[in-house]
C-alpha cells in the first residue's frame, strides 16, 4: 500500500516536471511571436520615444488585440516558470513587451478581447527595474501652462506629442481602476484614438482633444474623495486576504488589512513607486505586517499584496 502511494506521488511529480519542460521549450517560441509584431523597432530606446515606435506597429484595435492575445500566452508561461533561471535571457525583452502591453491596454478595461492584468511575478520583475526605464505620467506641466500649450499647438509633430500625452493619460487612469468616472474617461480616450486612427481627425485635432481629456483627467483627480480612494484600496486588499483565508483559516482579515493600510500610509510618499527607496520601505513594512500573522513565508501572497499596494496606494 505504501509502495503504491509513493509510486503515485512519483508519477504526479514526473507529470509536473514534464509540463515545466514543455513550458521551457514553448517560452522562446512565444517570445518570438510577440516580438514579431515589432520588426525593426529598436528595443534599446526607452521612454516615450521607444513606446511610440512600438505603438506604430499596432495601428488599430485588431492589431492590438492580436498582440494582446500572444502576450497573454507569454505572460502565462512566465508566471508558471518564474523564478526558473531559464527566464533570465528573456527578461529584458519581456519587460519591454510588458511596458508596450500596458501602454496599449484599454484604460477603461473594455475591448473585444479580455485584456489581463499583469501577474504577480511580472509586476515583481517590472518593479525591480522601474528606476531604469520608468515613463513619467505627469500631466500638470503639459496642460496648465498656457505658454507651453501655445508652443505645443504650433509644433509640426502634433501627432507625436498627442501620442506622448496619451501614454501619460493611460498611466494616470491606471491609478483609479474601478472608479466609474475614470472608466468613462478611459472610454473617451479610446473613442478619440479610434477616430484618429480611422482618419476622421487631423493630427492637430487629435492633439487638442487629447489635451482637453488630460485637463479633465486632472480635474477628476481633484474631485476624487480621498476617503473613497482609501476604501477602494482596502477593498482590494480585503478581497486578496479573503482568498488567502481559505488556506490560512487563522487569518483575521479585517485586522491584517487595517494593519497594512495604516503602515503603508505612514511610509509612502508621492511617487514612491518610481524610486527604489520607496519600494524598499513599503516592501519591508509589508513583510513585517505579514510576519505578525505568520504569513511572511508565503512569497506568492507577498507578491500579490505588494502588487495591490503598488496599484492602489
Amino acid at each position: 500500500m505504501m509502495w503504491r502511494a509513493l509510486n503515485f506521488d512519483e508519477k504526479a511529480v514526473q507529470q509536473v516536471v514534464s509540463n515545466i519542460d514543455e513550458l521551457r521549450q514553448q517560452l522562446p517560441i512565444q517570445m518570438a511571436k510577440c516580438l514579431a509584431f515589432f520588426a525593426g523597432v529598436d528595443r534599446d530606446v526607452l521612454g516615450y520615444e521607444g513606446l511610440m515606435a512600438a505603438q506604430q506597429c499596432l495601428p488599430n484595435n485588431a492589431m492590438r488585440d492580436r498582440f494582446a492575445a500572444e502576450y497573454s500566452v507569454a505572460g502565462t508561461i512566465w508566471e508558471a516558470l518564474s523564478p526558473d533561471p531559464c527566464l533570465t535571457p528573456y527578461e529584458q525583452d519581456y519587460r519591454w513587451l510588458t511596458q508596450v502591453y500596458e501602454s496599449v491596454r484599454p484604460p477603461s478595461g473594455n475591448g473585444k478581447l479580455l485584456w489581463h492584468a499583469l501577474g504577480a511575478k511580472t509586476i515583481e520583475l517590472i518593479n525591480r527595474n522601474v528606476h531604469l526605464d520608468t515613463v513619467r505620467d505627469d500631466l500638470e506641466t503639459l496642460v496648465l501652462d498656457a505658454d507651453l500649450l501655445e508652443g505645443i499647438l504650433s509644433e509640426l509633430d502634433a501627432d507625436g506629442k498627442g501620442r506622448e500625452i496619451e501614454i501619460r493619460i493611460v498611466a494616470r487612469l491606471r491609478r483609479h481602476l474601478g472608479n466609474p468616472a475614470f472608466v468613462a474617461l478611459g472610454e473617451r480616450l479610446e473613442r478619440i484614438k479610434e477616430r484618429h486612427e480611422q482618419g476622421y481627425t487631423t493630427s492637430l485635432e487629435f492633439l487638442k482633444e487629447i489635451l482637453a481629456l488630460a485637463r479633465d483627467v486632472l480635474e477628476a483627480e481633484r474631485l476624487v474623495d480621498p476617503e473613497e480612494e482609501r476604501d477602494r484600496a482596502k477593498e482590494a486588499l480585503t478581497e486578496l486576504f479573503n482568498e488567502a483565508r481559505n488556506l490560512n483559516t487563522h487569518i483575521i482579515v479585517e485586522r491584517i488589512v487595517t494593519d497594512i493600510d495604516e503602515i503603508v500610509k505612514k511610509v509612502r510618499f508621492a511617487g514612491w513607486q518610481a524610486t527604489s527607496q520607496g519600494e524598499r520601505l513599503v516592501q519591508r513594512e509589508l513583510r513585517r505586517a505579514l510576519l505578525r500573522y505568520k504569513l511572511h513565508t508565503d512569497q506568492d501572497l507577498f507578491d500579490r499584496a505588494y502588487a495591490y499596494i503598488r496599484e492602489y496606494y
